[in-house]
């Protein structure tokens, strides 16, 4: 979502006032028990955020997954963005993106004992899970994107924050990108700070954490996004795999549709000479117009050339029929994961969510005794 020019977020303030007076009768309802709030005797980890667009849920989400699947059985829900279906559905790795949505499905097929459900309603989602024989329900439930859902009652809430987007200096819908007045990060346990850069200095860590101003029981982290080696997104037609380092004098083609490019170009502007780009909205659904544009765009590029995408648009894009065996040999995708900026930051945050987990289970046991 592009930020509003100045003229046109001071037009649009007014309605922010109103949006802003909705969202806190809605707040004030759930905060006093109007509105009620379900607890479970499973964990509840919430992974969320305050705006609207790209802030890194789904590297995050898979980071607790491997963190915790080893020793429990996870499950993640979530709401299945721009998916064509309507009711709930259990992901399965041969599942039709376009009725699941990508993320969802990206994380299946990574991790394929993992329960993925897809839900907007989040309560009817977890009920399921939990209404499974015992052998096949979750130690563990993930909630993706969940922080403004609050039927649910997290065990633990988990706030992302876009290093290159500070909230604290953002408005309200629809003048900024805020869903939530800021003060409502107060409910968040942990607040993460995503995308952050090598850049980083003592003082931006400082400037971030005086503007975020949270509570002492709040635990505030930096983390960044760690690009691992290029992936042949149709390994039939190519098993050639890249790393970075080795495209440098390539022509690169950057297609993708995802809410924040910026970092992804930067990082690729880094490694090629020669970076050209091509995007679409967010979660877009590819089709044969699109593919056309990807492969005149492709042809009108000479030398030695490579198309690059992401590991969500990559989900979109290999169950397609219509693009060239060409450019199925030349596209690659490039897979990410999350890197904490000091590894005491990520001994503690790993220690905190396994505890978290740890002694629900042992509450949750005992108070069923």
């Amino acid at each position: 979502m592009l930020k509003p020019q100045p003229h046109i977020r001071t037009a649009l303030t007014p309605l922010s006032w109103v949006y802003g007076l909705a969202v806190e009768f809605r707040n004030f309802l759930f905060d006093n028990g109007i509105l009620k709030q379900k607890e479970y005797h499973v964990p509840v980890i919430c992974v969320g955020n305050l705006t609207v667009g790209g802030t890194g849920k789904t590297p995050h989400i898979e980071y607790i997954i491997n963190l915790l699947s080893d020793d429990y059985k996870v499950a993640v829900v979530s709401r299945g963005y721009k998916r064509k279906s309507r009711n709930l559905q259990e992901v399965r790795v041969n599942s039709d993106v376009k009725r699941v949505g990508d993320e969802p499905l990206q994380i299946k097929l990574k991790y394929p004992n993992v329960t993925v459900i897809v839900d907007k309603d989040r309560r009817n989602a977890i009920e399921y899970l939990l209404a499974q024989e015992s052998e096949l329900q979750p130690d563990v439930i993930l909630l993706d994107d969940g922080y403004q859902h609050r039927y649910v009652k997290p065990s633990m809430a988990i706030l992302l924050v876009d290093r290159n987007r500070p909230i604290y200096e953002d408005k309200l819908l629809p003048a900024g990108r805020l869903r939530e007045p800021l003060a409502r990060k107060d409910r968040a346990n942990m607040v993460v700070v995503t995308k952050c850069g090598n850049e980083m200095q003592p003082i931006d860590f400082r400037i971030f954490a005086n503007g975020l101003n949270l509570f002492p029981f709040q635990s505030l982290y930096f983390t960044r996004f760690k690009y691992n080696r290029l992936k042949p997104v149709f390994p039939s037609h190519n098993l050639e795999s890249y790393g970075l380092d080795d495209i440098r004098k390539k022509q690169v083609l950057l297609v993708t549709g995802i809410a924040t490019t910026k970092p992804l170009e930067d990082e690729l502007s880094r490694k090629t000479y020669n970076l050209h780009t091509l995007f679409f909205p967010d979660h877009h659904f590819f089709n044969k117009d699109d593919i056309k544009i990807i492969e005149k765009r492709y042809a009108e590029i000479s030398g030695d050339k490579i198309i690059i995408t992401t590991e969500k648009d990559s989900v979109r894009l290999q169950t397609l029929l219509y693009i060239s065996d060409e450019v199925k040999e030349k596209l690659f995708y490039l897979p990410i994961n999350v890197s904490f900026l000091e590894s005491a930051e990520n001994e503690s945050f790993n220690t905190k969510i396994i505890n978290h987990v740890r002694n629900y289970q042992k509450n949750s046991r005992l108070s069923q005794e």
